[in-house]
Protein backbone atom coordinates (compact mmCIF):
# COMPACT_ATOMS: atom_id res chain seq x y z
CA UNK A 1 0.00 0.00 0.00
CA UNK A 2 1.27 3.44 -0.97
CA UNK A 3 2.25 5.62 1.75
CA UNK A 4 1.68 9.80 0.77
CA UNK A 5 3.95 10.65 3.94
CA UNK A 6 6.78 8.77 2.19
CA UNK A 7 6.42 10.14 -1.26
CA UNK A 8 4.47 6.64 -2.44
CA UNK A 9 1.69 6.56 -4.63
CA UNK A 10 0.06 3.62 -6.27
CA UNK A 11 -1.44 2.57 -9.32
CA UNK A 12 -2.47 -0.33 -11.74
CA UNK A 13 -0.91 -0.91 -15.04
CA UNK A 14 -2.28 -3.95 -17.37
CA UNK A 15 -4.30 -4.91 -14.61
CA UNK A 16 -1.72 -5.00 -11.64
CA UNK A 17 -1.25 -2.10 -9.24
CA UNK A 18 2.40 -1.17 -8.55
CA UNK A 19 3.45 1.42 -5.93
CA UNK A 20 5.72 4.05 -7.46
CA UNK A 21 8.12 6.82 -5.24
CA UNK A 22 10.63 9.23 -6.92
CA UNK A 23 13.41 8.79 -4.65
CA UNK A 24 16.47 10.53 -4.57
CA UNK A 25 18.08 8.08 -6.98
CA UNK A 26 15.62 8.32 -9.48
CA UNK A 27 15.17 11.97 -9.34
CA UNK A 28 18.78 11.71 -10.17
CA UNK A 29 17.74 9.35 -12.83
CA UNK A 30 15.49 12.26 -14.09
CA UNK A 31 18.21 14.76 -13.48
CA UNK A 32 20.42 13.14 -15.94
CA UNK A 33 17.08 11.82 -18.55
CA UNK A 34 15.99 15.69 -18.75
CA UNK A 35 19.70 17.40 -18.77
CA UNK A 36 19.31 19.50 -15.63
CA UNK A 37 21.40 20.52 -13.47
CA UNK A 38 19.18 20.33 -10.27
CA UNK A 39 16.22 19.51 -8.35
CA UNK A 40 14.88 23.09 -8.79
CA UNK A 41 15.11 22.68 -12.36
CA UNK A 42 13.76 19.40 -12.27
CA UNK A 43 10.46 21.11 -11.36
CA UNK A 44 10.66 24.23 -13.57
CA UNK A 45 10.76 21.33 -15.82
CA UNK A 46 7.57 19.28 -14.45
CA UNK A 47 5.63 22.65 -13.98
CA UNK A 48 5.29 23.69 -17.87
CA UNK A 49 1.88 23.24 -19.24
CA UNK A 50 3.25 20.05 -21.52
CA UNK A 51 3.95 16.49 -20.62
CA UNK A 52 5.17 14.27 -24.21
CA UNK A 53 4.39 10.60 -23.74
CA UNK A 54 7.83 10.19 -23.77
CA UNK A 55 8.23 12.08 -20.10
CA UNK A 56 5.34 10.26 -19.15
CA UNK A 57 7.69 7.04 -19.63
CA UNK A 58 10.59 8.34 -18.18
CA UNK A 59 8.66 9.68 -15.16
CA UNK A 60 7.03 6.73 -14.89
CA UNK A 61 9.62 3.84 -15.10
CA UNK A 62 11.30 6.07 -12.49
CA UNK A 63 8.81 6.10 -9.87
CA UNK A 64 8.16 2.19 -10.48
CA UNK A 65 11.97 1.51 -10.01
CA UNK A 66 11.85 3.52 -7.40
CA UNK A 67 8.94 1.92 -6.15
CA UNK A 68 10.81 -1.48 -5.81
CA UNK A 69 9.60 -2.56 -9.25
CA UNK A 70 11.93 -4.01 -11.53
CA UNK A 71 10.83 -1.76 -14.80
CA UNK A 72 12.68 -0.48 -17.70
CA UNK A 73 11.33 2.30 -19.56
CA UNK A 74 10.71 -0.21 -22.82
CA UNK A 75 8.29 -2.17 -20.89
CA UNK A 76 6.85 0.69 -19.53
CA UNK A 77 5.99 2.33 -22.93
CA UNK A 78 3.77 -0.81 -23.25
CA UNK A 79 1.70 -0.78 -20.16
CA UNK A 80 -1.52 0.27 -20.56
CA UNK A 81 -3.99 1.70 -17.38
CA UNK A 82 -7.77 2.66 -17.21
CA UNK A 83 -8.21 6.22 -18.89
CA UNK A 84 -5.52 5.68 -21.58
CA UNK A 85 -3.16 8.69 -22.20
CA UNK A 86 -5.44 10.48 -19.75
CA UNK A 87 -4.94 8.45 -16.87
CA UNK A 88 -1.08 8.16 -17.33
CA UNK A 89 -0.73 11.76 -17.39
CA UNK A 90 -3.14 10.87 -13.80
CA UNK A 91 -0.38 9.06 -12.27
CA UNK A 92 2.21 11.21 -13.12
CA UNK A 93 0.47 14.40 -11.43
CA UNK A 94 -0.35 12.26 -9.03
CA UNK A 95 3.08 10.90 -8.53
CA UNK A 96 4.59 14.93 -8.78
CA UNK A 97 2.15 16.09 -6.35
CA UNK A 98 3.14 13.21 -4.03
CA UNK A 99 6.81 13.93 -4.52
CA UNK A 100 6.93 17.75 -4.78
CA UNK A 101 3.57 18.89 -3.26
CA UNK A 102 0.66 19.60 -5.12
CA UNK A 103 0.60 23.15 -5.94
CA UNK A 104 4.33 22.66 -7.56
CA UNK A 105 3.34 20.50 -10.46
CA UNK A 106 0.71 20.20 -13.27
CA UNK A 107 1.89 18.43 -16.44
CA UNK A 108 -0.79 18.22 -19.17
CA UNK A 109 -0.38 16.07 -21.87
CA UNK A 110 0.83 17.84 -25.10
Amino acid sequence: MANRYRGETSAVFDGRRYTLCLTLGALAELERAFEVGDMSALVERFSRDTLSAQDAVMIIGAGLRGGGNAVEDHEVARMTTDGGAPGFARVVTELLAATFGAEETSPHPS
